[in-house]
């Protein structure tokens, strides 16, 4: 069978930039993910961004602007990634864009990501599949997480259940067990609230390697507090985002006079111990946890995670063990769902969602 080439392409809750992966499919087998691209987002589009998340004035023709301003974006990532390898367009099956999300409300039955399809076809010649999310919620789901059916493909064992650990802006689980499909949810914060804080404070964009919050410690009735967030006694399947946890809304939980560093360490515990919760209340047999998404690259917050987990006897990994580098997980994943509506296969983990029956996700714009 001849190989087909697909390009994912995401931008997630942490608004840094967008990730392109080139992956090598034949027909609906995953053969290897082959490059990646990035392309930073400037403060000034992550600005505008951001504002997009709270009630203001001209939404409509902004957020229409921004989605413009994005697939612009989204195809100088391709055309950067096509460079690269020495790739032409037309030997791309098709490109999966997940788009910028600005709101996700699936209790009101939509799920806003930015991005101009058809623009984005245009610009890079490509078929190009996006809107991922409303099918799944049309039919009863959260539209999220959409990773686990494409964790379960890759990283699935016969043997043993596994749980795939996402830890972008938000964190999200998925648990692949042996003998069942995948299911999963959104744990909570991942990135999100340490690296507003780290913006806020310090006009920086990330804690390199959890530095300044090694530097902290954690204040205890502040922790207390956001573990009580009513989002950790929902029932799952469920999804969250910056609609819940926000700067604002973290700051409305300070008392004024804490050290930075204090909360800043205490988000990180927070962000930790939120997964652990998640896991062992639902995995409680997983033994292996394989850890993809940029929260890997903070050396305070993987030994944190380490710390909880080692006395359950459960393992921490990189999704490079199991032959994807953890930084292009998710934009692959968006190739992958590409392939499966190419091909016309349901790609929904509806046991993840809470979807009523499987569907084929996404709309396609030919170039």
């Amino acid at each position: 069978m001849n190989s087909q080439y697909y390009i994912g392409i995401m931008s997630g809750t942490s608004m840094d930039g967008a990730d392109a992966v080139l992956i090598r499919m034949e027909g609906t087998q995953w053969r290897e993910a082959a490059a990646h691209a990035f392309v930073p987002y400037s403060d000034g589009l992550r600005q505008q961004l951001l504002d997009l998340q709270n009630v203001g004035a001209n939404e409509l023709h902004r957020s229409r602007m921004l989605a413009q301003t994005l697939s612009r974006l989204y195809a100088q990532t391709v055309g950067k990634l096509l460079h690269d390898t020495g790739l032409t367009p037309a030997q791309i099956t098709a490109v999966g864009c997940h788009g910028q999300t600005v709101r996700h409300a699936p209790e009101h039955g939509y799920s806003i990501q930015l991005a101009d399809l058809p623009l984005l076809a245009e610009l890079s010649g490509i078929l190009t599949v996006g809107d991922f999310r409303s099918r799944d919620i049309a039919a009863g789901g959260q539209g999220a997480p959409l990773v686990p059916a494409f964790h379960q493909a890759l990283f699935g064992h016969p043997a043993e259940t596994r749980v795939v650990l996402n830890i972008g802006g938000i964190s999200n689980i998925s648990i692949l067990p042996p003998d069942a499909p995948a299911a999963g949810f959104d744990t909570g914060p991942g990135n999100m609230l340490m690296d507003a804080w780290m913006r806020h404070i310090w006009q920086l964009p990330y804690d390199q390697n959890g530095e300044k919050a090694a530097q902290g410690q954690v204040l205890p009735e502040l922790f207390a507090t956001l573990l009580d967030h009513p989002y950790f006694s929902l029932p799952h399947p469920k999804s969250t985002g910056r609609e819940l946890f926000s700067l604002d809304w973290l700051q409305g939980r300070l008392k004024g006079g804490e050290r930075p560093e204090d909360v800043l360490k205490t988000l990180l515990e927070y962000t930790a111990q939120t997964v652990f919760d998640a896991v062992v209340s639902t995995a409680p047999d997983v033994r292996n946890i394989y850890v993809c998404g940029g929260g890997i690259r903070n050396g305070a917050l993987t030994a944190s995670l380490n710390t909880l987990f080692a006395p359950k006897g459960i393992c921490l990994h990189s999704t490079a063990e199991l032959g994807l580098d953890p930084q292009w997980v998710e934009a692959a994943a968006f190739g992958w769902l590409a392939a499966c509506w190419f091909n016309r296969l349901p790609g929904n983990p509806h046991r993840a969602t809470g979807a009523s029956k499987p569907c084929i996700l996404g709309a396609g714009h030919y170039a």
